[in-house]
């Protein structure tokens, strides 16, 4: 079981991996064979993905995954890698700010030491976004839960403004003000990868930025350059992995070949890797 003391050393390690202009770079997974990969790829931690997380327990993203079966996943990931694990619970897994308390302690319980939590609505009507006030209720409730615990978890708040078409510069910046003063230690923006929008919200942002990556998006070394001090892939890489999967699949069923299987994991090497108890 994982003690208070190895969950804080653990937290402070991943604090210590949030550097401006050196960032920390995340290609989330979403089970234990894709959070061994990355691990073995050399990620400095894992970070999960929370619709890659609920496509593969047979959920949709957007708050449909019952915080019981998500945080039963992170626990298998965190157990499963020796790197610090940060979970992405989606708007909390509750309908209150108690409630993300709750789901902050059941996160510590399963050995991650990170959150990322989203203030989009996905409510029937509602939003798209959540009030600001009642978003700062909800991270101050995870900070007071994980200082309570005594774990120096790191609350990356997400705000969906530009993923959701919800505000710009203004607006994004407005937000992190408040959840950074009701206690979020980093701030997490996808949507924003124009150069010049990131860098003025680095310059804005008093702390860590997090810019989600994919194809057609500055490199890393240009958004270290800029002073991003995170970079995610969010569900691109499981996106990729089941589009490979439904290609295969495909072309198995409709020609009776096989080419889409090529350039796959050796059995053998994956076996190993996956066989090995962290």
């Amino acid at each position: 079981m994982t003690t208070t003391e190895q969950l804080r050393a653990t937290a402070l390690a991943l604090r210590a991996l949030h550097v401006p202009g050196r960032p920390l770079v995340l290609p989330n997974a979403w089970d234990t064979a894709s959070a061994r990969i990355v691990e073995e790829a050399g990620a400095a931690a894992v970070a999960t993905t929370s619709a890659g997380l609920a496509w593969d327990l047979g959920a949709a993203d957007g708050d449909a995954l019952d915080r019981e079966r998500a945080l039963a996943a992170v626990a298998r990931i965190a157990a499963a890698v020796g790197v610090p694990v940060s979970a992405d619970i989606e708007s909390g897994y509750a309908p209150d700010a108690e409630g993300v308390g709750d789901t902050v302690r059941a996160v510590l319980a399963a050995g991650a030491v990170g959150v990322n939590i989203e203030d989009a609505l996905h409510e029937e009507g509602a939003g798209p976004l959540r009030p600001v006030a009642a978003q700062a209720d909800r991270i101050a409730a995870a900070r007071a839960a994980a200082d309570t615990a005594g774990v120096p978890l790191f609350v990356n708040a997400r705000i969906d403004t530009f993923l959701r078409g919800a505000g710009g510069v203004e607006e994004t910046l407005e937000r992190a003000a408040a959840f950074l003063a009701a206690g979020a230690d980093g701030v997490f923006v996808p949507g924003a990868v124009d150069p010049v929008t990131v860098k003025a919200l680095v310059g804005g942002i008093d702390g860590p930025l997090n810019i989600m990556v994919g194809p057609g998006a500055p490199a890393v070394a240009e958004l270290a350059a800029l002073g991003v001090a995170r970079v995610s892939a969010g569900s691109g890489i499981a996106q990729a992995a089941h589009a490979l999967v439904r290609r295969a699949a495909r072309e198995l069923l409709d020609t009776g070949t096989y080419g889409a299987m090529a350039g796959g994991f050796d059995y053998g090497e994956l076996n190993s890797l996956l066989g090995n108890n962290c």
